[in-house]
């Protein structure tokens, strides 16, 4: 399906154009349109170029090329011929096609990994760099439902929620795109050198920039612009009031795709993005099926191993897949986030030997501090505080049941629990 720009010729025409200082997407879009390929462009006078795209796109179209052109365009050829790298102009039929539907699609795509999953059905998650560890968990979570589907996650691989969604969707069949503001040769954040290597195998890295572009704030609303145009609908997890995440969602907005936000604690700073986005719109979703559905994407769903049902098992599950018909769902894989049947797997009641602990004292107890430290904004699970906390399931269930008791946390409905703040009475 991939045909390569077939001269080097043609590369550096595509290249000189997409290079051009002000020339802008939408211009050259025009010319395109008019001349088919960017060497016709080269050739016309700045009259006629100014009479389809107006004077300052002409204007910068024929500007001679930058002194470094040559050396950037000896650079861009043998970028392109290591394994899996791959350039993909606007006249492709590679050209990713949800892009053709933005009025300013870039004119070179730098592209490593899968090319085809620029093409599948795709949906952005996205939210805050410094996310709480239930955002993270939730992000994670959402991503590998989605992506079991057959739908591809997209994000932006910067800290915090992004990088979470490009794991859950690297767990499941959709798998992950990455967009990235730098150049497609370098990887930012650094942390996210070993994701980026998982991604560039599994999944797909995208780039407009040139190689050697490095990280520049002005540089990552424009990513953003293509992450919404990828895709057929964005979901905020987390997201302060000025969030680089509400761009996506306004931009994602403007080009008709679908939005959804994530609710959470009125209590908590990352919820306030979430919670605007809904009073003006935006869907709010409490699972990745009801996103799934109000998308139209068919379910699929997750193959359950013989290692998850042992693990029920030893857990004491009872429940069972038709019980998952009627709404209770067992958890996908040991070290799942989804707290499943946790009200029936869990019980509350201390044995006789727990019952004897002395009562909880949060100031001198460190397996208290170290719960209550887990428990964030939004009510939470006992799998999901297990986890944060790598406290053996009966030291954590009878200092739930002690903090309960002090009037430091509320047991929940659903098996989950919250802390209480300062001032409010106990439940």
């Amino acid at each position: 399906m991939h045909t390569l720009p077939s001269t080097q010729t043609e590369l550096a025409a595509w290249l000189r154009l997409s290079l051009a200082p002000g020339l802008k997407p939408a211009a050259l879009r025009l010319l395109l349109s008019a001349f088919g390929l960017p060497e016709a462009i080269l050739q016309q006078d700045r009259e006629t170029l100014a009479a389809i795209a107006g004077e300052a796109a002409a204007r910068a179209a024929l500007a001679p090329a930058g002194p470094d052109f040559d050396a950037h365009l000896d650079a861009v050829t043998a970028w392109r011929e290591l394994p899996g790298n791959q350039i993909v102009t606007l006249d492709d039929p590679a050209y990713p096609p949800a892009l053709l539907t933005m009025p300013d699609p870039p004119p070179l795509l730098y592209i490593k990994g899968r090319l085809d999953l620029l093409h599948t059905r795709a949906v952005a998650l996205v939210g805050s760099r410094s996310a709480t560890p239930q955002g993270l968990e939730d992000a994670e979570r959402f991503a590998r439902t989605i992506s079991a589907a057959g739908v591809t996650v997209v994000s932006g691989l910067a800290q915090g929620i992004d990088g979470a969604a490009h794991r859950g969707g690297l767990d499941g069949i959709g798998s992950t795109v990455a967009v990235i503001g730098t150049g497609a040769d370098l990887v930012y954040p650094s942390a996210h050198h070993a994701l980026a290597r998982q991604i560039a195998v599994q999944g797909v890295i995208v780039s407009e920039w040139p190689l050697g572009t490095p990280a520049r704030a002005a540089n990552f609303p424009q990513r953003n612009r293509l992450i919404a145009g990828l895709v057929s609908g964005v979901l905020v997890v987390e997201a302060a009031m000025r969030s680089g995440s509400l761009i996506t969602a306004r931009l994602a907005n403007e080009m008709g795709r679908d939005i959804f936000a994530l609710p959470g604690s009125i209590h908590a700073p990352l919820s306030r993005g979430c919670h605007r986005m809904i009073k003006q719109g935006a869907k709010l979703v409490e699972t990745p099926e009801e996103m799934l559905d109000e998308l139209g994407f068919a379910r699929t769903a997750p193959a359950v191993s013989s290692v998850d049902v042992g693990m029920r098992v030893q857990r004491g599950a009872t429940c069972t897949f038709a019980d998952a018909a009627a709404g209770c769902m067992p958890t996908d894989s040991p070290d799942s986030r989804e707290p499943g049947c946790a009200a029936q797997l869990h019980s509350t009641e201390p044995t006789p030997a727990e019952a004897r602990r002395p009562s909880v004292t949060v100031a001198s107890d460190p397996d208290a501090q170290r719960l209550l430290a887990a428990l964030g904004h939004a009510p939470t699970s006992l799998e999901i505080l297990a986890t944060r906390t790598e406290m053996d399931y009966a030291v954590l269930q009878t200092t739930l049941l002690q903090l309960e008791l002090a009037g430091h946390v509320s047991a929940l409905p659903g098996g989950r629990y919250a802390r209480i703040s300062h001032g409010q009475a106990a439940t």
